[in-house]
């Protein structure tokens, strides 16, 4: 059986990035820091994300750990 994330939320974060920093996106949906990794993904299959923005704004990082696009959102909060 494949261990599955943890659906935090059915919308995406909005954060602001800087640019040319690195970012950790936790993947297993167990993170009291979302959308960023915190560590709580030890002893599961899970791995952070890791993302570099290339540019300062605001960024769109999955909420629902089923995005396509990770770690960006790409929607698919809509089909769960």
């Amino acid at each position: 059986m494949t261990e599955q994330a943890v659906v935090v939320q059915k919308r995406p974060y909005m954060v602001e990035v800087e640019e040319g920093k690195s970012y950790y996106w936790c993947r297993c949906g167990r993170s009291a820091k979302q959308p960023f990794c915190d560590g709580s993904h030890k002893d599961t299959g899970f791995t952070p994300v890791p993302y570099k923005a290339e540019s300062s704004g605001k960024v769109f990082f999955c909420g629902c750990k089923h995005t396509g696009k990770q770690p960006l959102c790409d929607g698919s909060h809509a089909k769960l």
